[in-house]
């Protein structure tokens, strides 16, 4: 059922609404808002800390990402980025459309002058014939119209919606800005790790080319175990060259996120001396009033709803009135002699009566825009969720992954070391030796992303938490 149909005024019961709604000063036509149902599950999927434990989303960002380096990064941002700008520029741009639509509340006041010159035919016997004469005008007009209806309040209940809305942009900008320069830090980090792994691995090999070249010279090993031992060599120099690229490319992407040109990117701990605080989620409810998209989502709907009431409204009169005084005359001097002056006092009643179904079709319009906004509003809390539980189960199980990683770059170090001695000891082969280096390196850079993803999943959680919520706007620059 539609609930909207029990609030709208058809234009056959004007005359009795027009005689109340003078005798009690006006009223607004169209639906109240109600927030449509959008009930959150009782707990987050894979939530582990007891909802009673607060939220990883009271914490400031300085306190979630304890690296000074990257503070300093997120700080320029906020100070630099160009999106947070232009999110900055709409927001005025919506405030001020708020202060047009309200002023239509007040009298509108004005002038006007005039000034010709003007040759008639007078048809009167006894001054029958052509006339020049000059003509002059000026005046002060005003008008006003009654909101008896509630038009003019619901559109500025629209247009103020529209201007919460885009500061709910502006801090969900700002906190994807925060999450996208903190996960790209890491990023850099890992891949700073990685590269510290390359070059490990371009060492290691080198000495074992060194070692079989040696051993093959002196005719004790074949040349295959030479040439393999090149190309992994090879291998490891490539991957090197790749990952200088990929630095420099990471650090520009940084930089765009900074609004600055390409430089170096300062760096603080490493990837392994980063920290994870707790991330407890909190109460599934607050995330309905802690998440930017979804509080945006929700102003949609009531300027939706509001824009309903506007449509609704043109159905009826506008009443207004309007004055002018001034004065008229053939000269200048007569403008202001009281015997030439003139004035007007008028009211006045607009109002449609056929329009070729305008009204009914523009009311629709509204009315299906207010339905598309309730399913993005419901599409938002849903996607919200599945960030949070994905973010919670990222972590979850990435402890689990790590702690297998660690143990498996640790027995693949045992390796080395050992059949490097079964090597020199003549029980083993350069297979053996070459198996084992190039099953520790892959290993070693896996448990570099698995770290990566353990500080990015801390990210994630904190943007779908809505993290930092409850900062005023100017305390979301600088760490305190």
């Amino acid at each position: 059922m539609d609930t909207r149909a029990s609030t709208r005024l058809m234009p056959w019961r004007l005359p009795a609404v027009l005689a109340v709604a003078v005798s009690v000063g006006g009223c607004v036509v169209g639906p109240d808002y109600h927030r449509p149902d959008a009930a959150p599950p009782k707990d987050f999927r894979s939530q582990v800390a007891p909802a009673e434990a607060g939220s990883l989303a009271d914490l400031p960002w300085w306190q979630v990402f304890n690296d000074k380096a990257l503070q300093g990064l997120i700080t320029q941002a906020l100070a630099g980025n160009y999106d947070l700008k232009v999110a900055v520029a709409r927001i005025e741009q919506a405030r001020a459309q708020v202060d047009v639509v309200r002023a239509d509340f007040w009298p509108q006041v004005g002038y006007q002058a005039s000034a010709a010159r003007e040759k008639s035919f007078i048809p009167i016997p006894q001054l029958q014939g052509n006339v020049t004469y000059n003509s002059f005008q000026a005046a002060i007009n005003a008008a006003w119209e009654a909101d008896v209806w509630g038009r003019i309040r619901r559109s500025t209940d629209a247009a103020t919606a529209g201007l919460y809305a885009e500061e709910d942009v502006r801090r969900g900008v700002m906190l994807t800005l925060v999450s996208d320069v903190a996960a790209n830090y890491f990023l850099l980090i890992e891949l700073d790790r990685q590269l510290s792994i390359a070059q490990e691995s371009v060492t290691v090999y080198k000495q074992t080319l060194d070692l079989f070249t040696q051993r093959f010279e002196a005719g004790r090993d074949s040349k295959l175990g030479v040439v393999r031992a090149q190309a992994a060599y090879d291998s490891s120099n490539a991957a090197v060259a790749a990952l200088h690229r990929a630095i420099t490319q990471q650090e520009n992407a940084i930089c765009v996120l900074l609004g600055s040109y390409p430089r170096a990117i300062e760096r603080g701990r490493l990837l392994e001396q980063q920290t994870m605080p707790a991330t407890p989620s909190g109460m599934t409810s607050d995330l309905l009033q802690r998440r930017p998209d979804i509080m945006q989502a929700e102003q949609v709907m009531i300027g939706a709803n509001a824009e309903i009431g506007v449509a609704v409204a043109n159905y009826f009169p506008r009443i207004g009135l309007s004055a002018l005084y001034g004065g008229q005359g053939v000269t200048v001097s007569d403008l202001f002699k009281s015997n030439f002056s003139i004035w007007s006092i008028a009211a006045g009643l607009t109002g449609p009566i056929f329009q070729g179904g305008r009204l009914r079709a523009n009311e629709k319009a509204q009315e299906a825009f207010w339905d598309e906004s309730i399913a993005q509003y419901k599409k938002t809390v849903t996607g919200a969720f599945r960030e949070t539980s994905d973010a919670l189960i990222a972590q979850q199980t990435l402890v689990t992954q790590r702690d297998a990683l660690e143990s498996q770059v640790k027995s693949n170090r045992e390796a080395v070391d050992l059949a490097m001695q079964r090597y020199t000891g003549g029980r083993a082969s350069y297979f053996e030796v070459l198996d084992a280096e190039q099953s520790l390196f892959p290993s070693e850079d896996a448990l570099a992303q698995t770290q990566r993803d353990q500080l990015i999943a801390v990210v994630s959680l904190y943007k779908a938490l809505g993290g930092g919520w409850n900062l005023k706007d100017d305390q979301w620059a600088q760490p305190h």
